[in-house]
């Protein structure tokens, strides 16, 4: 679906599973009006931050927005931008810094490019380009929200691979961009900016792994219907002329892969935790791989009682669940 370009939120509202998520807009004009103060004036606010808490040796900067190319917001156009000016940057050799405000990346996923869009990025002395992330999350007494910083440093380490990529079409290698990331946030319970570095090795490492094993467009195509489509085929007031019905039986093509975990990350988690439903699966990641080749509830049961025979694959699950739920009969019959 997102190789499609298909709009998950609306597939899953008109099927009758809408997400149960999504930021409020008060979070959302915070964030923006956050994001404004730290760029105002040429970044003057983020330049300090970078001087007066990180100790960079920035005596002055440019400062360039990428939104746009001369009004034009053509992803590939913002993107060609982008690249000649990082590269004009690398040559340029200037001791002064750099500061490109919102520049289009490309990364490869599953053997496509997706266009990728961080905050900022800080070319500064030294050669080397730093990942800026704002972020509109407090942090108060020097600690912030453990999984909100862990999400940055996700986040974070995508662009880091994708700037490293472009910098390596350049001819640049990728000592050329940091390691570590800048995270702006909010400091206590005031607007007042702060900043601080993030060490994304350990991100970068799971990154490249999890793209590795990713499984190319054209293979995931070879193994379904050859008419399938999740378009919903709007007339021209945006109204949707297929059946929900048959919307659902093209998105129930594609096999659910439920985890619990996907309730607050993805748009299709309630229709997939009902295609999920009697799956182990939908009980949790863990359960799910300590019970191996037993993918059914029912199984699990039939297995832990004794009425389903195990075959050479379940022999080990088997013999957990008998022996749990001999200790469960026990334990009930203590209390």
């Amino acid at each position: 679906m997102d190789a499609a370009g298909i709009d998950k939120q609306r597939l899953a509202a008109y099927t009758g599973y809408p997400a149960p998520f999504g930021q409020s807009q008060f979070a959302l004009g915070r964030g923006n009006a956050f994001e404004a103060q730290v760029k105002a004036n040429g970044c003057a606010e983020l330049l300090r931050l970078l001087r007066e808490y990180l100790g960079l040796p920035i005596p002055e900067a440019s400062y360039d927005n990428l939104d746009d190319v001369g009004g034009d917001t053509s992803l590939r156009v913002r993107h060609a931008r982008t690249r000649a000016l990082l590269g004009r940057a690398i040559r340029s050799g200037a001791d002064a810094g750099t500061l490109f405000d919102h520049p289009l990346l490309q990364i490869e996923v599953a053997g496509r490019p997706v266009y990728l869009e961080p905050d900022l990025i800080a070319f500064q002395l030294g050669g080397r380009f730093h990942v800026v992330e704002i972020k509109s999350f407090s942090v108060i007494d020097g600690q912030a929200d453990g999984e909100k910083v862990a999400a940055a440093a996700i986040q974070s380490a995508v662009y880091v691979m994708a700037l490293r990529s472009l910098l390596d079409d350049l001819g640049v290698g990728s000592d050329a961009v940091a390691e570590t990331v800048v995270l702006v946030c909010p400091e206590n319970f005031s607007n007042q900016p702060t900043a601080a570095l993030l060490d994304v090795r350990k991100q970068l490492t799971v990154l490249r792994r999890q793209l590795s094993r990713l499984e190319r467009i054209a293979t995931l195509l070879d193994m379904l219907p050859p008419d399938l489509t999740f378009d919903l085929d709007v007339d021209g007031d945006g109204v949707p002329r297929r059946s929900p019905t048959a919307v659902a039986a093209a998105a129930r093509a594609v096999e659910a892969r439920y985890a619990p975990e996907c309730l607050a990350s993805c748009e299709m988690c309630f229709f997939c935790r009902e295609e999920a439903r009697g799956q182990t699966s939908a009980l949790g990641r863990d359960i799910r791989d300590d019970l191996g080749a037993v993918d059914t509830v029912r199984a699990v049961l039939g297995l832990a009682d004794g009425t389903l025979v195990a075959g050479d694959d379940r022999a080990e699950a088997a013999a957990l669940l008998r022996a749990a739920d001999r200790l469960r009969r026990e334990g009930l019959g203590a209390g």
